[in-house]
């Protein structure tokens, strides 16, 4: 029988499946772009998190549970905007992921916590929350960081780099230094940290 966490894996993953945008994978292999970031994701949190438990495996599984369906050009361009859509985002995302816990057989009170996680309350106290927004910045700087700091500019990039840092523990720091990089991407960390 399927339990509990494994049916609410798959129905979270089911939902990434849709996201009508593809990405390649290192391998060739094309991919749904979002069910792709929430695989990235799941990687990483082993490394980050010692022995995460299932409600904390389901809340960096579905981070991005439906991002596509609200895209970011429907909100106020600069920070405020993009704010105000990551804060939407976190709020829909939680709340379709607690009522598919419930539906396969989580209590209110596990579904509300993993809401609470995507939606990143309690971010710098909560050592789960942490975890998945350590997972998040990871999955970018492996995965998006290179592509993106080519279409922005440069002063820009490094306050980003910055502001990516300060929201990660010790431990994500370290993992993040030893990910392979190309010079250029390097050489911005290393200006963002102030190591130039």
């Amino acid at each position: 029988m399927t339990s509990a966490f494994e049916q609410t894996l798959d129905a979270i993953d089911a939902l990434h499946a849709q996201d009508p945008r593809s990405t390649t994978l290192d391998d060739g292999a094309t991919m749904p772009q979002e069910l792709a970031y929430a695989q990235r994701m799941s990687k990483w949190l082993a490394p980050v998190f010692d022995a995460p438990g299932e409600l904390l495996q389901l809340a960096v599984r579905a981070q991005h549970l439906q991002r596509w369906q609200v895209p970011r050009e429907d909100y106020d361009k600069g920070r405020v905007g993009y704010l105000t859509w990551r804060r939407d985002q976190g709020k829909r995302a939680g709340e379709t992921t607690a009522q598919l816990m419930q539906e396969a057989g989580y209590s209110a009170e596990e579904a509300k916590r993993v809401a609470a996680m995507i939606g990143k309350k309690g971010l710098g106290r909560d050592p789960e929350v942490q975890a998945l927004e350590d997972c998040a910045c990871l999955v970018f700087l492996e995965n998006y960081f290179a592509d993106f700091s080519r279409k922005v500019e440069h002063d820009h990039m490094v306050r980003i780099v910055q502001m990516t840092w300060r929201k990660m523990s010790p431990r994500a720091h370290e993992l993040a230094l030893a990910l392979p990089m190309s010079a250029s991407s390097a050489a911005l960390v290393k200006e963002a940290l102030g190591e130039a």
